[in-house]
């Protein structure tokens, strides 16, 4: 999210998660100033490379409750940010070539990873990868489920909702396929995925 006003229309659809990129190279770059909104929607920071000291400025001046580290932090890395009040998501780019071995050293030092399509961004790719791989999944940590997904995905989700390695998805991450332009969401569109979802 990037604008005041389209950030209270999108918290009255009561997410569990609202994303802010601080990321400079994104166009959905924000650094502004976030509305009033629920105490029961966690902020989220999402943070691609960044020094530790410009999380913490950001964790405080946007109370901030979840940290997303998109790019390639290191286990010890997240391990720092380990010792302040927030939840961790530690995104992977899974594409076909994806070793999921790889994720086992972050097993202790986040509380979620997020699986998003590889592609030449960090995010907002607009497409999305065979979720069959994460039947390579060596974990039981729950996880985020990113990368391309709109209201077309909704029947291929639930079907993939009743598979074993589909029940530990415990949020979609929804982006680019709800953009009027990068950062203004169009908001009808998520109440209706909303909706759909839910039936």
């Amino acid at each position: 999210m990037k604008y005041p006003e389209n950030i209270q229309e999108a918290a009255q659809l009561q997410p569990d998660y609202l994303g802010l990129i601080f990321y400079e190279k994104s166009p959905r770059y924000f650094n502004g100033i976030v509305p009033e909104i629920s105490k029961s929607i966690q902020k989220v920071g999402v943070f691609v490379n960044a020094p530790l000291n410009e999380i913490l400025e950001k964790i405080k001046l946007y109370d901030l409750q979840v940290i997303q580290l998109h790019g390639n932090e290191s286990p010890d890395f997240c391990d720092l940010l380990k010792h302040i009040n927030v939840e961790i998501i530690k995104a992977f780019q899974v594409d076909d070539t994806f070793d999921f071995e790889t994720i086992q050293q972050y097993e202790n030092v986040c509380d979620y990873f997020l699986f998003d399509t590889k592609g030449k961004h960090f995010g907002g790719n607009g497409t999305t990868f065979n979720w069959q791989l994460l039947e390579n999944y060596p974990s039981q940590k729950p996880y985020f489920l990113s990368g391309g997904i709109g209201i077309g995905e909704v029947s291929q989700f639930k079907d993939f909702q009743t598979t074993v390695i589909g029940k530990l998805c415990i949020a979609i991450d929804v982006n680019s396929k709800f953009e009027i332009q990068p950062g203004l969401k169009n908001t009808q569109q998520l109440k209706e995925f909303k909706n759909e979802l839910s039936r």
